[in-house]
């Protein structure tokens, strides 16, 4: 290490004034208590990170502390350039290097601790799902992050980070967004295209720019494109990559890719948030993450494209969803947006039943109970039944105990059931509303929208 220590410390002394220190080993071992493995809190290409406690300033403060591991592929190159850019960055949506260490042959970074741990883990580990609006806002602070990043930082630089994902998106304790993992960073004029042609491809197989894998040509739409497959992850709660699905489902950027060609917004969003999302954001949303992964580099937008595009579909959807708050005597005040694509259910034990759900429209003001929406159909083997839409309109004092389709059990066809209205300011108690189809071929019709009806969405 000692041929590389110089210029780690020519470094530090020239980032003095950016607050970034120098530790010794022995305040980093006192930190961790010599590298206790119950202190490790992630575990990446780099090496360990820790979760510590340092004394700054007099006042002791919660730090992660990354050490390089001696087996990574990751040296002192990367070491280097991770000091350099964070002891040059500074943005609300950067994470903060506080210093680092190079005594004794280690290389240790110490960066502010992010309470809230990685995106990653919040999307394919936790328990707690995140709410739609929480990964908007993720969205848009990772996208500012990264718009900082490629349109300069008080210099006619730029910087390409190279490594976008959503483990190096950490959470601090107020759910903002903090892009982190520089060491395999590109610094660039601002105003043209950097080509690194002579050093091998890095970065993460699901979100690598496939022009950048064939081409070694490096560009900020490389960021782009990684960030395009972030933002399907936020949507659908998939892995960039799982190989435990299909070949086809098993790259999100494809499948996601081949869902939007399809117009199948419906069945590209994550079980925990269906019903939440706004038709239109929605479709937004996917159609900005379906740009992002545009093969011709050309046509991607720009970070700052992105970001503004997310803002204005967080508006949208902050609008749709104070709705629910607003009160009055017409028009609807809630709506409830549920996309159930395809969910399979055994029924009595025998064959599966697939329902698609379109919408189901409720006014605030009517008093409505509904305790069972089921759809029963071919014991025998039955294709799938569709459920359209279903409104009541406003005023109307419903009680809603049953809401069945059941199937013909001498195995006739008995039909379609037609369109279902609750006209303004009707009281209606309805207590079973049973559409009788063929078990062996049931179809349940359609219930639609009375085309007076002005949807607020």
């Amino acid at each position: 290490m000692s041929s590389n220590t110089g210029e780690v410390h020519k470094l530090s002394s020239s980032t003095s004034a950016q607050s970034c220190r120098q530790f010794s080993i022995a305040e980093i071992n006192s930190a961790t208590n010599d590298f206790d493995d119950d202190l490790i809190i992630g575990d990446g290409g780099f090496g360990k990170v820790y979760k510590g406690s340092i004394c700054i300033n007099g006042t002791s403060q919660a730090v992660a502390i990354k050490r390089l591991d001696s087996m990574s592929n990751q040296g002192a190159p990367e070491f280097r350039t991770e000091i350099e850019m964070l002891s040059k960055l500074r943005h609300c949506n950067l994470v903060s290097l506080i210093g680092f260490c190079d005594d004794n042959m280690e290389m240790i970074l110490v960066y502010e601790f992010m309470p809230r741990g990685t995106l990653y883990a919040h999307l394919h580990k936790s328990t707690t799902p995140l709410s739609w609006v929480q990964r908007l806002k993720i969205a848009i602070g990772a996208g500012r992050g990264l718009d900082y990043l490629h349109t300069g930082f008080g210099t006619q630089h730029g910087v390409i980070h190279r490594d976008v994902k959503s483990s190096n998106i950490l959470l601090n304790e107020n759910w903002a967004a903090m892009i982190s993992d520089f060491g395999l960073s590109k610094i660039g004029p601002i105003d043209q295209t950097l080509y690194n042609i002579s050093v091998s491809v890095k970065g993460t197989f699901g979100y690598l720019d496939p022009e950048y894998f064939y081409t070694s040509k490096l560009t900020r739409k490389t960021d782009v494109y990684a960030f395009g497959v972030v933002l399907f992850e936020l949507l659908s709660g998939m892995r960039a990559v799982d190989e435990r699905l299909e070949e086809e489902q098993g790259s999100l950027a494809r499948w996601a890719q081949k869902c939007v060609k399809e117009r199948k917004f419906d069945q590209m969003v994550d079980s925990n948030i269906v019903g939440t999302i706004s038709p239109k954001c929605l479709r937004g949303f996917a159609e900005i993450a379906d740009r992002c992964l545009i093969r011709v580099v050309e046509k991607r937008p720009t970070m700052t494209q992105v970001v503004a595009k997310l803002h204005n579909l967080l508006e949208l959807q902050e609008k749709c969803d104070n709705s629910v708050d607003s009160s009055g005597t017409t028009g609807f005040t809630w709506k409830i947006h549920k996309y159930l694509a395809y969910a399979s259910k055994r029924i009595s034990g025998i064959d599966k039943l697939f329902i698609s759900v379109g919408h189901i429209s409720l006014p605030k003001s009517a008093e409505n109970k509904i305790t069972q929406c089921s759809s029963s159909t071919n014991r025998g083997g039955g294709d799938g039944g569709k459920m359209g839409r279903t409104t009541v309109t406003n005023c109307a004092k419903n009680n809603m105990n049953q809401c069945s389709s059941s199937a013909n059990r001498d195995g006739s066809y008995y039909g379609k059931m037609g369109r279902t209205s609750l006209q303004k300011n009707a009281k209606n108690n309805m207590t079973q509303c049973l559409s009788s189809t063929n078990r062996d071929s049931s179809k349940l019709g359609r219930t639609s929208l009375p085309k007076s009806i002005k949807n607020p969405i």
